[in-house]
């Protein structure tokens, strides 16, 4: 938002004359204050499969205690000035000073052989939603044409209903097919989606008159059984407006997709890669807010056998293949995803937004879905966090590490997420499931060490 702008419009909606000199410091610190306002906020998901091994998240020259410690009540943070990434997360070192490394936050409630599926995000039993996950709460706080956008890669053919929920038992599709998330999301502005993008719109509006018209002709009794549609319908409605108003936004930046290279299922790397472009593009045209980015969480461990792993599942059984040791092959797969977690953030930092860039009001969430590894503990949940989501947290160039399972002090995923959600303006006291072997304060509020 341009701030002269901003004040000259002030002073021509208020019809001031010659006052508007004593005014003008006042209305210039007002537009200043809207502009800061104006910026929107944005979270990034990225939720990886088959564990993430918490060594990778340690910084050279820190020993940290055992893995379940306990001798220690606070947490051990330290700066990660001069300190070297381990080589899994060497792609992301440019965005050092924007980085927070998390350690020993529990998620024990979702404990699982493999995949923590729907507890991930919401701290809950795998196999049921029982509530909103975290990235639909983070959504419903900061809106946009798209509230939510799922986005991944997976071995199987079906999208995943596995990870993310918008109300008990009601999950929200994670989109495998590149083609398909293209079109639902920049089809209004391409040129071969714009005819059916604005028939969809007119057909919208007349189902609405004709709900409002049957609302009318209804019984009294009747017209709540209506209710649910008319919302639904206005939902489409506003949503084909949004679209309508970022058309050209979204046609600069909708990114460019080979369709012939999807004819026939590519390799894992070529859908993650499109997944991450149409995520970033979407983030970008101003479509959405909230992405959720899956790389085979939620169910099967994955096939990568261009990076030579040709089986996760066996990788996290100790399998080498290619490699000198399983080690050196999880090492080499986390630096795959790194990668294309750094090319998101530097197209976010290299777009403009106010007096800075779009990463200085985003926030990109990175772990796995079973914790900390292939038949995860769920103990510890290493985190990468990227950003401070314009200011509203302390995120830079930290590594934290909170006291173990138990311990005084010990905090869990559900504080994690209580954190994001006063960050966005949606304050939550209590998150998930409790874990009945933890004492209620550990699992109660936000995380003060993280919250700006």
């Amino acid at each position: 938002m341009n701030i002269e702008m901003t004040r000259r419009n002030l002073l021509k909606s208020v019809g001031l004359g010659a006052g508007a000199l004593a005014l003008d410091p006042f209305l210039g610190q007002l537009a200043a204050s809207e502009a800061k306002a104006a910026k929107p906020l944005r979270v990034v998901f990225v939720i990886q499969s088959n564990g993430f091994m918490f060594q990778h998240a340690v910084p050279s020259g820190i020993k940290r205690p055992a893995n379940d410690a306990k001798s220690y009540d606070k947490p051990i943070d330290v700066s990660l000035k001069e300190k070297e990434f381990h080589p899994a997360l060497e792609p992301l070192a440019a965005f050092k000073d924007r980085i927070c490394l998390v350690q020993n936050l529990s998620n024990r409630i979702a404990y699982s052989d493999h995949s923590c599926c729907f507890g991930v995000l919401g701290c809950c039993p795998k196999n049921e939603a029982w509530g909103p996950s975290a990235d639909l709460l983070v959504s419903e706080a900061l809106p946009a044409a798209f509230k939510h956008v799922g986005l991944g890669y997976s071995d199987t053919h079906s999208d995943t209903y596995t990870i993310s929920a918008s109300a008990k038992g009601k999950p929200v599709p994670i989109l495998h097919s590149p083609l398909e998330a293209y079109k639902s999301l920049f089809g209004s502005a391409t040129d071969a989606g714009v005819k059916t993008f604005d028939t969809r719109t007119k057909i919208l509006e007349f189902m609405a008159d004709d709900i409002k018209r049957s609302q009318a002709a209804l019984p009294a009794d009747q017209k709540p059984k209506l209710d649910s549609y008319a919302e639904a319908y206005a939902t489409l409605r506003e949503r084909q407006a949004k679209l309508l108003a970022l058309r050209g936004s979204i046609k600069q930046h909708a990114p460019k997709l080979d369709e012939a290279a999807f004819a026939q299922k590519p390799n894992s790397s070529t859908l993650l890669k499109a997944h991450f472009d149409i995520a970033a593009a979407a983030l970008i045209a101003g479509m959405t807010n909230v992405v959720t980015l899956i790389s085979a969480a939620g169910g099967p461990q994955g096939q990568w056998p261009e990076l030579g792993l040709p089986d996760l599942h066996g990788l996290g059984h100790g399998g080498k293949w290619n490699y000198e040791s399983h080690q050196a092959a999880f090492t080499a797969l986390r630096q795959h995803h790194t990668k294309l977690i750094a090319e998101l953030a530097a197209k976010l930092q290299a777009t403009p937004e106010g007096t800075g860039t779009m990463l200085d009001n985003t926030l990109i969430v990175y772990q796995s879905d079973s914790t900390d590894g292939h038949h995860p503990s769920c103990y510890n949940n290493p985190m990468v966090l990227i950003g401070n989501l314009g200011g509203k947290l302390k995120t830079e160039g930290r590594y934290i590490d909170f006291p173990g399972y138990t311990a005084k002090g010990h905090r869990t995923m559900a504080t994690f997420y209580n954190t994001l959600f006063q960050a966005v303006g949606a304050p939550s006291e209590k998150f998930g499931i409790d874990d009945v072997k933890l004492p209620i304060a550990n699992q109660r509020g936000v995380i003060s060490e993280l919250l700006a």
